[in-house]
């Protein structure tokens, strides 16, 4: 079952459920999979691409969230973790701090890499081998606490 069918099943639950957070949701995982279709490239959209188009949203709402905690809009800010929590069930699980370390310290191994002048050909490898499985920002912080230890 693809993303975009997996979506159209939840959009179904959330109309009879009266749901808004989770049919806002969802409407933006489908537009954003539409747009994604027919943005003119060809290509294809596979299971990799969908996941992006997914954390894209997320990270999309999760800064909209912080903007909005900073300004005490809690009203707003409500909104953004109703539909970051929706979109969050179509992500895999996110490695732990712990697991994520460790696959960076392979990655470090395996680039060569041995100072923080080597941090472009490491996120390089690291964003390939760890897409979807941990946010780019966390893996950024994290090659660079290891690169300067």
């Amino acid at each position: 079952m693809t993303l975009e069918e997996k979506v159209m099943a939840k959009l179904k639950d959330a109309m009879r459920a009266k749901d808004t957070h989770a049919l806002n949701a969802l409407r933006g995982i489908k537009t954003a999979i539409q747009m994604a279709r027919t943005d003119g490239s060809g290509n294809a959209i596979d299971e990799a691409r969908e996941m992006q188009i997914v954390q894209k949203l997320v990270k999309q709402r999760k800064e909209s969230l912080a903007i909005y905690e900073q300004q005490n809009r809690e009203d707003l800010a409500l909104v953004e973790r109703a539909e970051v929590a929706v979109l969050m069930t179509f992500l895999p699980a996110m490695m732990s701090d712990e697991a994520l370390e460790t696959a960076l310290r392979n990655i470090i191994a395996e680039a060569g890499a041995t100072s923080p002048k080597d941090m472009g050909r490491v996120m390089g490898l690291a964003s390939k081998q760890l897409a979807g499985k941990a946010e780019g920002s966390a893996i950024s912080a994290k090659v660079k606490q290891l690169l300067t230890a």
